[in-house]
């Protein structure tokens, strides 16, 4: 595989010791970002995101002994596009390469939203590896419910109508408005096909099975991934801590990257 290094300057990254890194893994180009020096911290971001969004949390946390790492997955940031569809199995086997390429044995791991839901699975998988866990806002809980089948079945019926002028107008409006806070008419292609193949899988019931330590960081005002979500994986899972950051929403590494990079540093 091998990896090429680049020293660079990253506005986002500004007046850290970071270093840009390249390394091919399960046929993808994935680029990362490291900073500072001590225990690895591995951070996953959330859909549509990338590494510059992570930096001001990963400032403050490498100020703490802390090797931050930060990859783009695969489909986005500056790594390889997908060329085709994949599902959380498919990223969680890209995570179990990259661990090894990096030769991460035991590790601190971060996870937002559909990183979160990455984070859950691979701390199952690897309990020994993973030193302490931090789900943030994770969308790893997706219940059916009556409401989202509707909104499905009614999604359905308006593709029959793509053919008519301002049909993607009229799709973005949908999911803007009615369903509201969803990255579906935002994507295209293989990203699309993905995106349906991880909305679709609950992860709810497996969430039990988390033995790590692990910390649930969540804002009390987050539409995407409810807090309702947060205190159900607090019950579910045994050896967890819940903190609420009030008045917070859903990106909270934008929103307040200050606040939650002290809540994680105050529960290592």
């Amino acid at each position: 595989m091998g990896i090429q290094v680049e020293l660079i300057w990253i506005p986002a990254f500004a007046g850290m010791t970071k270093t840009r890194l390249e390394v091919i893994i399960s046929g993808v180009k994935t680029n990362y970002v490291t900073i500072g020096e001590g225990k690895p911290f591995l951070i996953l971001h959330g859909w549509g995101s990338n590494t510059e969004r992570w930096a001001e949390v990963a400032e403050q946390i490498s100020k703490n002994n802390f090797k931050v790492i930060i990859p783009d997955l695969p489909g986005f940031g500056k790594s390889d596009t997908l060329a085709v569809a994949w599902n959380t199995n498919n990223y969680i086997k890209w995570l179990e390469e990259f661990v090894k390429e990096l030769g991460l044995v035991e590790f601190y791991l971060m996870g937002h939203s559909f990183g979160g839901a990455l984070a859950v699975k691979l701390a199952i998988k690897y309990p020994q590896q993973v030193e302490k866990l931090f789900l943030i806002s994770a969308a790893s809980v997706r219940k059916r419910t009556s409401k989202k089948s509707a909104f499905k079945n009614l999604s359905t019926i308006t593709k029959a109508f793509s053919f008519l002028p301002g049909y993607t107008f009229f799709r973005k409006a949908f999911y803007k408005f009615i369903i509201k806070k969803s990255d579906y008419p935002y994507v295209d292609g293989t990203v699309k096909e993905t995106y349906i193949n991880v909305v679709q899988e609950d992860l709810s019931q497996f969430t039990g099975f988390i033995n790590v330590p692990t910390v649930i960081i969540w804002g009390d005002k987050d539409k995407s991934t409810p807090v309702e979500d947060a205190h159900f994986m607090n019950e579910k899972i045994k050896s967890s801590k819940l903190v609420i950051i009030e008045g917070a929403g859903h990106a909270l590494n934008r929103e307040c990257p200050e606040v939650l990079a002290e809540k994680v540093l105050e529960n290592v």
